[in-house]
C-alpha cells in the first residue's frame, strides 16, 4: 500500500510548494557543472506527481474512486498514473 508520510514542520508548511520547487531547480541547474540539462519538464512532473498520488491515496485510504475525485481527474487516468509510477 502507500507508505506513511512525514508530518511537515510548521516552517515548511508556511512556504508554498512553488518555493520548494524553485529552490530545487536552482540547485539542480547550479549542480549541472557545465552539463546540458534535458527533459526537465518530465523530470519535475514525475518528482511532484508520484508523491502527490501517494499522499492522496493515503488520504483516501487507497480508495481510487475518491482519490480521482480529490485530484479532479478521471479514475482511468488515475489508474494509468498509478501504473506508470508502479503504485499498483
Amino acid at each position: 500500500m502507500v507508505k506513511n508520510l512525514r508530518t511537515p514542520t510548521k516552517e515548511r508548511r508556511k512556504q508554498p510548494l512553488g518555493t520548494a520547487i524553485s529552490t530545487s531547480l536552482e540547485l539542480y541547474f547550479r549542480d549541472l557543472d557545465g552539463h546540458k540539462p534535458s527533459n526537465v519538464y518530465n523530470m519535475v512532473l514525475s518528482e511532484v506527481e508520484k508523491p502527490l498520488l501517494e499522499a492522496v491515496l493515503s488520504y483516501t485510504r487507497g480508495n481510487q474512486t475518491k482519490a480521482a475525485e480529490v485530484l479532479g481527474i478521471n479514475r482511468s487516468t488515475l489508474r494509468k498514473k498509478l501504473d506508470q509510477y508502479e503504485l499498483i
